[in-house]
């Protein structure tokens, strides 16, 4: 005969397996040649200590090809005339024309963006005509997509302010 089940047990029962689930990613090593956690925070492999990083996806490329392919040729007679013409089949394929790439760009340090730095970010990116909301300090959505507007013709599609940019943007002072 069984013990019976205490109703305490029962109610606590899912939330004490959550919690172990919870813990097991902490109990894994990453893999040789993934990115490193510093400070809860990524970075690439061999990226300076105390240094920021933030890293952008661009997806696959995928090309759709259609093509007709023969599937009955044409039947002739004697004389060289069609008797049936002939049947094809539709085939349709895909194929990757560039792979996924990840793509690690330096950022300042979530320490350094402070309301006031954010406030200059906004008014460097107003200066040039790529931000019209109001200065305010905050990273929102229109500073982000001001940010955008501005990486992407240098390369970088991404509304995370990169290291690079702030330098030019005359934000940060260029490591010399």
């Amino acid at each position: 005969m069984k013990p019976p089940k205490s109703p305490l047990s029962r109610r606590f029962a899912p939330a004490l397996l959550l919690a172990a689930l919870a813990a097991l990613p902490a109990c894994v090593q990453p893999q040789p040649g993934s990115s490193v956690q510093r400070e809860g925070r990524y970075a690439p492999p061999g990226a300076p200590p105390g240094s920021c990083w933030s890293k952008h996806t661009t997806p696959a490329v995928i090309e759709t090809v259609t093509s007709q392919v023969l599937a009955e040729p044409a039947q002739l007679d004697s004389s060289g005339q069609v008797v049936r013409p002939a049947a094809f089949r539709t085939e349709t394929s895909q194929q990757i024309v560039q792979p996924r790439q990840d793509h690690w760009f330096e950022i300042p340090c979530p320490a350094s963006m402070t309301p006031d730095f954010i406030r200059t970010i906004q008014r460097a990116l107003a200066a040039r005509g790529l931000y019209r909301g109001p200065i305010h300090g905050q990273m929102d959505k229109a500073t982000r997509k001001a940010v955008q507007r501005y990486q992407a013709p240098q390369g970088l599609d991404s509304g995370t302010l990169s290291l690079a940019s702030a330098r030019k943007l005359g934000l940060v002072a260029v490591a010399g």
